[in-house]
């Protein structure tokens, strides 16, 4: 592996670090700390989902005019900035803005890793150095252990106070942007010459196979998004709390750190991205299934969360599947030169999907529907999702 790519996966590791050190402490921070309403901090947060996710095909473009150098070290000065903001702000004019800063600064730096990893996994492959999947199987890794460490760093750091949690968080962007100015090549070899921002988005929308694939991941990022939404549900109605769905999500990221490069080895390595996709999509669809099947017996307590568990290790491993075999894939949907505005682009269009999916998500569970209906209409959409795959040329 090259020095490049060594650097660009540290660089995950560090960024979800520093991002998940915060991120977890927010919304109580905003509510006791802050003293805002429910729904302010649930609008907070939702402006800076958008800020992130919605202007990640911006960061992309600006990746393929400038390459990654100026717009990965621009995101971690705002960044920094963003945090340090965040850690002073007291009213929600300040808060709006800090959060808005620390999206955008996301929406900046991280399809530019990701489009220069996927251009890198790709020339390596290409050289005989072995599947691009297994590249971006370490890059899925390293982001996971991040977000497993930050917590714990953050939760070190409130003993202090919520500041000293962003300053913290802040510190880690300091260093990340202080190593990227010293290591990161102003020229990155292979790359092709900038092309024009303009006229861009007009093929990508016109490009039916890719478009097809943003819906294809959307739909599985918006099962994923079911760890946020009908697990702590189900949780509570099994254990009475929500004190277990803390071990739930370590579980995930456990199993993604310890499985996602033997998962990758033995069933992404020999599919193509179609096939490997659709394996994904399916273990997504029966870890719905798995809820729905058991749902109505009613179990309580250590039984009851079982099937809790199942779904949550079903939808781990289709995730293992699907998230590497889609980057891998965009490649050979993107347009001469325009690898930033697709990565990106994936990213803004799934993460709508995921915003009006997830609307929806919570009509359904509070509709009132017998307890299985919920759980076979979210393992509908990874199988519908399977018939949307494009076809390979």
């Amino acid at each position: 592996m090259t020095p490049l790519l060594r650097l660009l996966i540290l660089t995950q590791l560090a960024f979800n670090v520093g991002f998940f050190a915060v991120l977890p402490f927010l919304a109580d921070h905003l509510g006791r700390g802050v003293g805002m309403a429910g729904w302010l901090v649930g609008l907070v947060l939702g402006l800076r989902t958008f800020s992130q996710q919605g202007l990640f095909v911006v960061g992309g473009a600006l990746t393929d005019r400038h390459g990654i150098r100026p717009v990965v070290l621009t995101g971690c000065a705002l960044r920094i900035a963003g945090f340090a903001w965040l850690g002073y702000a007291q009213r929600t004019w300040a808060v709006i803005g800090a959060v808005l800063l620390i999206g955008f600064a996301a929406a900046l730096f991280s399809p530019a890793v990701e489009s220069e990893v996927v251009r890198q996994a790709v020339a390596r492959e290409e050289a005989g150095g072995g599947p691009r999947t297994r590249v971006l199987a370490r890059f899925a890794v390293a982001g996971q252990a991040g977000a497993f460490l930050g917590p714990l760093l953050g939760a070190l750091l409130l003993d202090v106070d919520f500041r000293t949690v962003c300053l913290g968080g802040a510190g880690i962007f300091v260093l990340v942007l202080a190593g990227h100015a010293w290591l990161l090549p102003r020229h990155v070899t292979g790359r092709p010459a900038a092309v024009r921002v303009r006229g861009g988005a007009g093929p990508l929308l016109r490009n039916g196979r890719f478009l097809a694939l943003c819906c294809a991941y959307g739909a599985c990022l918006l099962a994923y998004n079911q760890l946020y939404l009908a697990l702590p549900a189900e949780v509570e109605r099994a254990a009475g709390s929500q004190a277990p769905v803390a071990w739930l999500f370590a579980l995930s990221s456990l199993l993604v750190v310890a499985a996602q490069l033997p998962v990758t080895r033995l069933v992404g390595e020999r599919l193509t991205p179609r096939p490997a996709m659709a394996a994904g999509l399916a273990l997504i669809a029966a870890g719905f299934a798995v809820v729905a099947v058991l749902r109505p017996a009613g179990w309580t307590g250590v039984r009851g969360l079982a099937p809790a568990a199942g779904f949550v290790v079903l939808l781990t491993l289709g995730q293992m599947l699907v998230a590497p075999a889609a980057r891998a894939w965009v490649p050979d949907l993107a347009d001469e030169g325009r690898l930033g505005l697709y990565t990106g682009a994936l990213s803004s269009v799934s993460g709508l999907i995921v915003l009006g999916g997830s609307a929806a998500t919570g009509v359904l569970l509070d509709s009132g529907l017998p307890p299985a209906a919920p759980w076979l209409a979210l393992a509908a959409v990874p199988l519908t999702a399977m018939a949307l795959l494009p076809r390979r040329t």
